[in-house]
């Protein structure tokens, strides 16, 4: 691995982060495990190799480890440790900052994850203040849990409430390019439920509250297919 050879802290943060996809595997772990078929559906211009040597550098360095979930299959996944989700306030700094940044000019749909992500990322804690709720959002088939209350934000990997959990007020059925529509760059809900392109189930008023929370669009992008 190459280093800056420097002691500043960032640049010791690089010499572990730095390398290119790195920091885009971090995200993809950040909501929850996933096995290394996952890993390479989300990002898809990665090659097995480039994406195998990341995975290794980053349990060499202590921010991911391999696991066995229990369950049918028991699938061996990739995980971050206590030490790599200390990575989540970063990533989402580098979201926000990069939100304001042009887009590609044929920009793609985002990962489900990455979706998810962004959520934290232009979450508006003054545009919470009385709202609480518990959405199940699904996005391509993969499930979140979204937490909305004392006007902050959780986000987790969740395939529904477990025993003593609070049951979701509303679930919202979609993809990632439609809800990325959606909440940035003015596609109207109701147009888009209307159109087949989103479902909501259970309270209509929560879902516009978690609509209201996230920033206002920053500018227009080419269309997306839902």
């Amino acid at each position: 691995m190459r280093s800056y050879d420097d002691s500043c802290g960032i640049a010791r943060a690089l010499d572990t982060v730095g390398d290119r996809w790195t920091l885009l595997i971090v995200r993809e772990l950040l909501l929850g495990p996933k096995r290394y078929t996952d890993l390479q559906h989300a990002l898809r211009r990665v090659a097995p190799d480039m994406l195998s040597q990341r995975l290794r550098d980053l349990e060499a360095a202590g921010l991911a480890e391999r696991a066995q979930l229990t369950g049918p299959g028991r699938p061996r996944v990739y995980r971050l440790t206590d030490h790599g989700r200390e990575l989540q306030p970063v990533l989402v700094a580098l979201g926000r900052f990069g939100s304001r940044l042009p887009l590609p000019e044929h920009p793609p749909a985002l990962s489900p994850d990455a979706t998810a992500v962004a959520l934290l990322t232009v979450f508006r804690p003054e545009r919470a203040p009385g709202v609480d709720l518990r959405v199940v959002l699904e996005l391509s088939g993969e499930e979140f849990a979204v937490v909305i209350t004392d006007e902050r934000l959780d986000v987790s990997r969740d395939p529904g409430p477990a025993s003593g959990e609070r049951t979701p007020t509303a679930r919202i059925v979609t993809t990632p390019a439609v809800l990325t529509r959606v909440l940035w760059h003015g596609l109207d809900p109701a147009d888009a439920e209307r159109s087949g392109l989103l479902e909501v189930h259970g309270d209509v008023d929560a879902v516009a509250d978690f609509l209201a929370v996230f920033r206002s669009p920053l500018g227009p992008v080419p269309a997306a297919r839902g």
